[in-house]
């Protein structure tokens, strides 16, 4: 099936290219988001009689989407999820979540224009995409966690995995110095009944002296 593009399509081709594609991709995709036109002749000359006001008005879509750019790219967004010990979500992160999140930091965003590439199912920094504009796009981080304060500390570069062990480290040299506390109170006990025996006389030589 042959299209007319109304604007640039990545791996298709530029606005105003008359491309095949599968009829099912047409219907579904380019005609349904306004993308293309079918490509039959009265279509065509209708976009050559569009063309300049098309041309003009795509170049002032992509300027606001390069600024939005600018502000968006390389920003970093909370996503409070409930995870296991073990860091696996209940549940997944979709492209309306991470929508909700950039929109209510003030970046107006689509879902339809965030690209997930891999699922997100486990705490962590994820990085996706933000395509603005057929010629323009940003990349965001979703630092999901199941805290504010677990999300500080993903977002300092460390994972639920290290500050467990690092927990855990902590707690067994706690437990080793009580430990090491409780051995030096019970020499020094030791020591102090030792001294003590020194001072004081022997009981059967006492018992002696008084006989």
């Amino acid at each position: 099936m042959q299209v007319i593009l109304l604007e640039r399509v990545a791996k298709l081709g530029q606005m105003g290219d008359v491309v095949d594609v599968k009829p099912g991709y047409a219907r579904n995709y380019l005609l349904l988001q306004g993308k293309a036109l079918t490509a039959s002749k009265e279509n065509i000359e209708a976009f050559e009689g569009q063309k300049a006001q098309l041309e003009a008005r795509n170049l002032e879509s992509k300027k606001e989407a390069e600024d939005l750019a600018s502000k968006l790219d390389g920003q970093q967004f909370i996503v409070i999820r409930q995870a296991s010990d073990g860091g696996n979500l209940y549940g997944s992160v979709s492209t309306r979540d991470a929508a909700t999140v950039a929109t209510e930091e003030g970046f107006s965003i689509d879902r339809k224009q965030i690209l997930i590439r891999q699922p997100i199912k486990e705490l962590g920094l994820h990085e996706v995409e933000v395509h603005l504009h057929p010629e323009v796009e940003a990349s965001i981080t979703l630092n999901v966690a199941r805290s504010p304060e677990e999300a500080e500390l993903q977002a300092s570069g460390k994972t639920i995995q290290e500050a467990a062990a690092e927990e855990e480290e902590a707690a067994d040299f706690e437990i080793a110095e009580l430990f090491d506390d409780i051995g030096a109170a019970t020499s020094e006990d030791e020591d102090l009944a030792e001294a003590v025996e020194d001072v004081l006389p022997d009981t059967d030589e006492a018992e002696d002296d008084d006989r």
